[in-house]
């Protein structure tokens, strides 16, 4: 079993930057992919960013160049910088976990971002 504890979310101006963290503790286990999904209201969940195994990045086309995604190995930790923050990137923001131990998928609890224009 995975947990997950998110932070950093909140509101911010249009323009603004907030800075998302995800951290995952268990026991016994092994991350294949890890980080950010978000789900506006109304709206499907969508893939914002990823970390795979071996370090390979995945972003949505259209959130590279604002967005960055980044994890600390040693921490199980994985972080997204946004910037240049849009009233179209209000959402709750997801951590998501696969291990490699089965391919199990973990969701957190979600983070609210909401930006103003």
């Amino acid at each position: 079993q995975v947990q997950m504890v998110e932070s950093g979310g909140g509101l911010v101006q249009a323009g603004g930057s907030l800075r998302l963290s995800c951290a995952a503790s268990g026991s016994n286990f092994n991350i294949n992919v890890m980080g950010w999904y978000r789900q506006a209201p109304g709206k499907q969940r969508e893939l914002v960013a990823l970390v795979i195994r071996g370090g390979i990045l995945k972003y949505a086309d259209s959130l590279k160049g604002r967005f960055t995604i980044s994890r600390d190995n040693a921490k199980n930790t994985v972080y997204l910088q946004m910037n240049s923050l849009k009233p179209e990137d209000t959402a709750v923001y997801y951590c998501y976990v696969n291990t490699m131990e089965g391919q199990r998928d973990y969701w957190g609890q979600g983070t609210q971002v909401t930006v103003s224009s």
